[in-house]
């Protein structure tokens, strides 16, 4: 769910391409949100997780948080995320981030989260007294939530989406055919049916694709069907890196002429926003994904 810092893949021994190297963050306004972050010891998954557009978001307004510790109960082979038996809830913690948001001046404020698969409610209880946090310390703060399925215990999404956050994300991190070896404890069409169900409640629905893991085009295409039958309205489509030489390799650099045409295909089959790059995460053009899109809720 969240990118960390990467390395060459273990068969790919030329340079990364040049469309995937980026600018050094600039700006009077990112200047302002690195001093607030040095001075006051706050943390973003912007920053542990070495996001390369780090600079342009922030000099937007948007950041994102992760809440629930840093130790998952999954093992996906694409994240870098410890794994294993987490420490206990921090029950103080949506007060601390909801006093980052305010202290930064945040104006779209991305949270995510690890799984807690260990705990009953899922980590859910945290999640909405996060958001509420939020909307006290910081009410003109927008909110995007990229949580976990919950295993299915759906009334611990409902938690959530009863707080009504501007977005709401769940990603399914790669295509159908690959989801066994990449997201070794999550199922399709259960984060399928969480997509769904929180289109159905009424909210802004987003998912995020990872490209370069060893899909086909045409798996690719397949996915965007599925999402569109879903009710799905924001789709973010990235190149995916290698976080150690223990992960899943690289097997294909995605030109960005292919992420062009990703992006027309997924709006000619009906999603309403399409964000296609090899340098686009899940929270990039967080804002504009909430600003920018006219007919839906």
């Amino acid at each position: 769910m969240i990118e960390l810092p990467v390395v060459a893949p273990v068969t790919e021994k030329a340079r990364k391409p040049d469309w995937l190297r980026v600018k050094l963050p600039v700006g009077k306004e990112y200047a302002q949100v690195r001093s607030l972050v040095d001075t006051h010891k706050l943390h973003t998954i912007c920053e542990s997780g070495n996001c390369p557009n780090m600079g342009e978001c922030w000099g937007a307004g948007t950041a994102t948080f992760m809440i629930l510790g840093n130790i998952c109960t999954r093992s996906c082979s694409f994240c870098a995320v410890a794994t294993g038996r987490p420490l206990a809830v921090d029950t103080d913690e949506p007060n601390r981030v909801a006093n980052s948001v305010k202290l930064m001046g945040v104006k779209h404020c991305v949270i995510t989260s690890v799984d807690r698969d260990d705990l009953k409610d899922g980590g859910s209880i945290i999640w909405a007294e996060t958001l509420q946090a939020i909307r006290r310390e910081s009410p003109i703060t927008t909110l995007e939530t990229l949580i976990p399925d919950f295993k299915g215990q759906w009334d611990n999404l409902y938690r959530v989406l009863e707080e009504k956050p501007e977005v709401v994300s769940h990603n399914m991190e790669t295509v159908r055919r690959l989801t066994r070896q990449v997201r070794i404890q999550a199922k399709y069409d259960r984060s399928l049916e969480c997509l769904k169900r929180i289109s159905e409640f009424g909210l802004r629905t987003k998912t995020g694709i990872m490209l370069g893991l060893g899909e086909t085009e045409e798996d690719v295409f397949e996915a965007m069907d599925d999402l569109v039958a879903n009710g799905v309205h924001i789709l973010t489509l990235g190149q995916y890196l290698q976080p150690t030489k223990a992960h899943h390799p690289v097997l294909d650099w995605i030109h960005p002429d292919q992420f062009a045409k990703y992006k027309e295909v997924g709006l000619a089959k009906g999603l309403k926003y399409v964000e296609s790059g090899p340098l686009v995460r899940s929270s990039y053009h967080a804002e504009k994904h909430l600003f920018d899109i006219e007919g839906i809720v």
